[in-house]
Formats: C-alpha cells, sequence, structure tokens
C-alpha cells in the first residue's frame, strides 16, 4: 500500500562529474564531461528514466576552484545546457539558478520564459542572491550588504514575473483564414519601476504549458526565508539533521502562510550525498578512492576534523588509518558551532579510523551515505517520514555511474516502500511537483 505522501527527487547535476573535484579521475569517468553534453545529456536521461522530478544546476558567476587540480563547480552556462538536455527529454524538470544580483530582469525573464515554452513547461528559476565578491569582480561591482541584495530580489522576482504575464493567456491566436497572429491588445508593455530595476516590456513571448517557469530559492535567515515564502514553489535547502530540516521546513511553511499561501504549495528539498556499493565497505572505498587523489586535501580535511571534535589532529603527527588513541577520544568534544560535528564526535569515539571518519562524509557540505542502496534508502526514508523535507536534491559521488546505481538500485527499493511514484503526474513540472498554476505578477509591490 503506498503513502499518500510520496517524496520528491531532484538529481544535482553540477559541472558533469559529480559531488566531488576529483571525481573526473575515476575509472570510467569521461574527463572530457565539463564540454561533452552528450554525457551531461546522458545522465538527464537516466535521470528522467529513473522518474526523477527535475534536474537541478547551481551557478556562481566565477571561477572558484584550482583548475590546476580540481573541476569547475558548475556547467559552462546553465541555461545552454539545459538547453541541450530540453531537446533529448520529455518530463523531467529543468531548473537552474540564476543570481538577481548581476542580472537585468527583462534578460533573465526572457531565457527563462523561452526555455519554459521550448520545454513544454518543465522549467524552475532558482532565484538567488549573489555574496561572492569574484562574481562581483567580474561585473566591475562591489558586493552590496546582505537587506540591500534581498530588496533588489525581491524587486526583481516582481518585475520579472509582471514581463511573463505581459502576453496574456489567449492573446496567441493563430488565425491564418483571418491573418491574426495574436491579438496586440493583449500583449502589453508593463511600465514598471522601482528603486533598483525598471522594465518596460512587454515580453513577446506567450505562456507555455505552465503558464511560467516555477520559481525556487536557495538560501537562509529571514530573509531567504521572506523571499521563499512570498514567491518559492520549491526551495533547496542544506540541513545537517532531522531535527534542524524540520525547523527549517516549519519555518518555510509558516512564511507562506503569512503571504496568504497554502503552506502545502511550497516544498523543501534537502541536499543529500552518496556513494552506493555492494557492501558498506564498498560504498566507503569509494569515497577513500576519491580522497586518495588529493594528498595536500587530505592535509586540509583531517585539521579541519580535528576543529569539529577539540584536538589537534594532523597527518604529520599520527596514523590517520588507525582510531584515535583512548586518551584523545576522552578530550575530545563536539564543536556546537558546527551542526556536523556531533556525527563526526560519534564515529571516531566508535573506533573508525580519521580516514574511515572522513570517507563517512562528516565535513561535506550536504548528510553523505556510504553505503549499500538499502542504507541509502533507508536514510532517506527516516527523513522524508520524519517530516525533515519535502524530497531531496541528489549528488552522487562520481556521475559517470553513481546517477544509473541510484537510479537502478535506490529507486526501485523507494518505490516498493511507496515512497516514490512509480510514473509522472504530468507532463509540466508544476504537476509534477503539485503545486499550483500561476501566470504573471501575484502581487502589487513595485
Amino acid at each position: 500500500m503506498e503513502n499518500k505522501r510520496q517524496m520528491q527527487l531532484a538529481l544535482q547535476m553540477n559541472s558533469g562529474y559529480g559531488a566531488e573535484f576529483s571525481a573526473w579521475r575515476m575509472p570510467g569517468a569521461d574527463p572530457a564531461a565539463y564540454t561533452n553534453m552528450d554525457s551531461y545529456v546522458a545522465r538527464a536521461k537516466l535521470a528522467e528514466k529513473g522518474k526523477f522530478h527535475m534536474i537541478f544546476i547551481a551557478d556562481t558567476a566565477a571561477l572558484t576552484v584550482d583548475l590546476n587540480i580540481h573541476t569547475p563547480m558548475f556547467p559552462m552556462d546553465p541555461m545552454l545546457a539545459l538547453m541541450a538536455v530540453a531537446r533529448e527529454t520529455k518530463q523531467i524538470g529543468l531548473v537552474a539558478t540564476a543570481s538577481t544580483t548581476f542580472n537585468y530582469p527583462y534578460n533573465l525573464a526572457r531565457q527563462m520564459k523561452a526555455l519554459d515554452v521550448i520545454s513544454g513547461g518543465r522549467v524552475g528559476w532558482n532565484a538567488v542572491t549573489t555574496s561572492e565578491p569574484r562574481a562581483a569582480a567580474n561585473f566591475g561591482a562591489q558586493i552590496d550588504s546582505r537587506s540591500v541584495r534581498y530588496d533588489k530580489a525581491h524587486e526583481f522576482i516582481e518585475i520579472v514575473q509582471a514581463l511573463w504575464g505581459s502576453w496574456e493567456e489567449d492573446a496567441l491566436k493563430l488565425d491564418v483564414e483571418k491573418g491574426q497572429f495574436a491579438d496586440m491588445s493583449k500583449v502589453q508593455p508593463i511600465n514598471l519601476s522601482g528603486d533598483y530595476y525598471a522594465s518596460r516590456g512587454p515580453l513577446p513571448i506567450p505562456p507555455s504549458k505552465q503558464g511560467q517557469p516555477v520559481l525556487f530559492q536557495a538560501g537562509g535567515g529571514e530573509e531567504g526565508l521572506r523571499l521563499a515564502g512570498r514567491f518559492a514553489s520549491g526551495v533547496y535547502a542544506n540541513p545537517y539533521d532531522i531535527e534542524s530540516a524540520r525547523a527549517h521546513r516549519a519555518a518555510l511553511r509558516e512564511s507562506a502562510e503569512a503571504f496568504g499561501r497554502n503552506p502545502d504549495d511550497i516544498k523543501m528539498y534537502a541536499g543529500f550525498m552518496f556513494s552506493i556499493g555492494k557492501t558498506e565497505e564498498e560504498g566507503l572505498e569509494r569515497r577513500r578512492k576519491l580522497m586518495s587523489f588529493d594528498p595536500g586535501e587530505i592535509t586540509g580535511r583531517v585539521q579541519y576534523l580535528g576543529a569539529m571534535v577539540g584536538l589537534p589532529l594532523s597527518v604529520h603527527t599520527m596514523d590517520i588509518d588507525q582510531p584515535l588513541p583512548e586518551e584523545m577520544r576522552a578530550r575530545m568534544y563536539p564543536n556546537r558551532m558546527d551542526p556536523r560535528s556531533k556525527r563526526a564526535y560519534d564515529l571516531l569515539q566508535s573506533g573508525l579510523s580519521v580516514r574511515d571518519v572522513l570517507a563517512h562524509g562528516v565535513i561535506n557540505y550536504h548528510p553523505v551515505v556510504a553505503g549499500t542502496a538499502e542504507q541509502v534508502a533507508d536514510f532517506l526514508e527516516e527523513w522524508f517520514l520524519a517530516g525533515a523535507c519535502d524530497g531531496f536534491s541528489v549528488v552522487p559521488d562520481s556521475a559517470h555511474d553513481g546517477v544509473q546505481d541510484f537510479v537502478e538500485q535506490v529507486v526501485p527499493i523507494l518505490q516498493q516502500r511507496g515512497l516514490f511514484h512509480t510514473e509522472y503526474e504530468g507532463k509540466t513540472l508544476r504537476e509534477n511537483m503539485g503545486v499550483p498554476y500561476e501566470y504573471g505578477r501575484q502581487e502589487e509591490h513595485v
């Protein structure tokens, strides 16, 4: 018997390699996946085969890694990557991150809505503010204060929504006999001007099958909650434990209600990473191998782990392939400022070696499960049934085989347990997410 409520899954695509920057060196991986769109499309088609609700692309308009040894964090261009995927898929959603800080509303509204029409109503926009100084430098700008960035974001989204609705839903006629392509009285300028942005419009694009792209948000704090509660149908979040995840989801739902919305119309996706093996040891070995490609990074990870538990850990003074001595375990404590520390503390206390504790992903920016498909499914089930999220944004350790392993091994388990759908609910992203149709501006504020 299926559960009434089922989880939703997004596949986070990154630059084509997976969660770890060293994944491009894994046996069987395509080293050129960053520039090979066929490889990118293949992963998206696998996700669609597994009935993933969407693929999700994060983005920052700056180079933020050392390319001597690491791959880029993001694709060459998220919108162009999604365009390639759109033409090769039919039902999976296509969500891209785009900044409200270093874009213009008209350009972004045009790109997103055009792709939404081209894809048959499958596009989502993850609206974020940008605080990365390297991105600001690429635009010859400085980073605004957090309050200004979010004020801009509200204004930006309002104008984008107005532009999306500037071509009324029944304006397109395509009447060959009368010679009327569209009713121009229903394609009108928006003439909006705020403190930071302005646009005349109209946007010369009719509605898609879902009206307009679905709004997503990623960003914490009171400003992020307010932006999400007002506009977002989906939120990407980074909680490390069930308790904080439940609190964040509850806050999002309260924010939606404060803006007069149904709280069920905002879905939270918790970030999650995995390494699948036939056994737990095999899953851990995948992560050990990924770590082995960059010995210098191991040095930093060991030091970071030490800071999480109040110990001066170093590869130069200890054997990281052995458990910590009892006297060190007696002195350590979880850092209350880091929500990941409790798990690191527990694993070290259990007698695992430092290397194996790191292989469990305790310092990664999402929770990690290294183990069997059943262990991965158990984790997702526990969080979901605890009300910690509405679904997950999943990131494989190495995309070349990790996506296939999840689709072929984890998805069937979730389906057998009644936790995940077996068919798409509809053709559009809104239908598959179970969120309402929207078209044009939702409020009058600009």
